[in-house]
C-alpha cells in the first residue's frame, strides 16, 4: 500500500458527493447496466447464525476507465434503537490500469447516498410529474436521505413519516422540519400512506409496512429494506394492484427481494423490468396516470461504483 491512497471518511464523502451529485451517479449506473456496458458479478449476502446481522459483499466495474470497486460490511437491526446507521461498511476502489488500490472510503456514506439517489431517478422514471405528496416508512438514515434525495425530483408539498416508535418518528420528522421539509409525524402506516401519491418504505422489516389496499390511484412505490427473503416491506396486493413491478437487477431481485420471490412464486408471477430498460426506452413504467408502479430495490454493486467513483474524482480535483 502506497502513501497516494486516498481514505476519504463518511464526512468528507458526504460533502464530495452532494445530492445532485449521487443522483447523476447513479443514473449513470443503471443506464450502464440497462445497456450491458457494466460488469456486475453476483453479490453475496449472508445471514449469521450468530444474531439477526447479515453480511454483505459487492464486487462490480462500471466501465473501462474506472476500475473494480468492492464493498464489504454488515447489516445490523438492533443500530436502530441506538440511532446508529444500521448498515456499516467499507468501500475500496481500484485503478483501472494496474489494478492497484487507488480509495478507501466509507462505505455506510457512501451506501446511504447512492440509495436515496437510486429511489429518486427511479420515482423521477416512473412517478407522474405533479406527484407531491410523500409517505415515508422508517425513521433512520434511509428515511431521512429519501426524504432529501426524493426533493431533488418533485417539489414535495407534504411528507407524512411511520415508524413503530413515536420518540424515532417524531424525531425523525423535527429533523426534517428543521431543513425546511413539510414533515409531520403520524400514528400509524395506513395515516401515512393513505392518499400519498409517492411511498417510499425504508425499513428492515419482515411483515408488510405498506399494503396494496391503502395505495391510491397513480401512486408510485419505492422499496429499499426487503433486500433479503425474510424482508417483506410491501404486501402481495402491492405487486398485484401495480401495473409495472420495476426492480434494480431481475435476476438479482429474484434471488433476494422478499415481495419478489413471493409474487414470481405465486400462481400469476408479474413480469419484471429493470430500471436501466426503462432509463433507455427498452421498456416502459408508467402508461396511465392512475397506474400504480413499485420499484423494489435490494441494491447493487454497480451502484457503489458509480457512486464511489464520482467520490474519488472529485477528491483528486480538489488534490490537482
Amino acid at each position: 500500500m502506497t502513501d497516494d491512497v486516498l481514505f476519504l471518511s463518511g464526512e468528507r464523502v458526504t460533502r464530495l458527493l452532494d445530492v445532485d451529485a449521487a443522483i447523476a451517479s447513479q443514473r449513470a449506473a443503471f443506464t450502464a447496466l440497462g445497456s450491458g456496458a457494466a460488469d456486475l458479478p453476483a453479490k453475496i449476502m449472508h445471514p449469521s447464525r450468530f444474531d439477526d446481522s447479515v453480511v454483505f459483499a459487492y464486487v462490480s466495474r462500471l466501465s473501462a476507465d474506472s476500475g473494480a470497486v468492492a464493498k464489504f460490511g454488515s447489516v445490523n437491526p438492533g443500530n436502530a434503537a441506538s440511532g446508529l446507521p444500521t448498515v456499516h461498511a467499507v468501500v475500496t476502489v481500484l485503478d483501472p490500469e494496474t489494478g492497484r488500490l487507488v480509495a478507501v472510503l466509507d462505505g455506510t456514506a457512501v451506501t446511504t447516498l447512492r440509495t436515496a439517489a437510486a429511489s429518486a431517478v427511479a420515482i423521477d422514471a416512473l412517478a407522474g410529474p405533479d406527484s407531491a405528496d410523500l409517505a415515508v416508512l422508517g425513521s433512520g438514515t434511509q428515511a431521512l436521505a429519501h426524504v432529501r434525495a426524493i426533493s431533488r425530483v418533485r417539489d414535495l408539498k407534504s411528507v407524512r413519516l411511520w415508524s413503530p416508535t413515536p420518540h424515532h418518528r417524531a424525531r425523525a420528522a423535527r429533523t426534517l422540519a428543521d431543513l425546511g421539509f413539510p414533515a409531520e409525524a403520524v400514528g400509524s402506516a395506513e395515516e401515512a400512506v393513505t392518499g400519498a401519491s409517492l411511498v417510499a418504505a425504508c425499513t428492515l422489516s419482515t411483515t408488510p409496512v405498506v399494503h396494496g389496499a391503502w395505495l391510491a390511484p397513480g401512486c408510485t412505490v419505492v422499496s429499499v429494506g426487503s433486500f433479503e427473503p425474510t424482508r417483506r416491506e410491501l404486501d402481495a396486493e402491492v405487486l398485484r394492484r401495480s401495473a409495472a413491478v420495476v426492480v434494480d437487477d431481475p435476476a438479482t431481485a429474484a434471488e433476494h427481494a422478499g415481495p419478489i420471490v413471493d409474487a414470481l412464486a405465486s400462481a400469476h408471477p408479474p413480469p419484471l423490468v429493470a430500471l436501466g430498460d426503462v432509463l433507455s426506452g427498452r421498456a416502459g413504467g408508467r402508461t396511465t396516470p392512475d397506474d400504480i408502479v413499485t420499484y423494489a430495490s435490494v441494491g447493487l454493486g454497480i451502484q457503489d461504483a458509480a457512486a464511489a467513483w464520482a467520490v474519488v474524482r472529485a477528491a483528486q480535483g480538489e488534490s490537482a
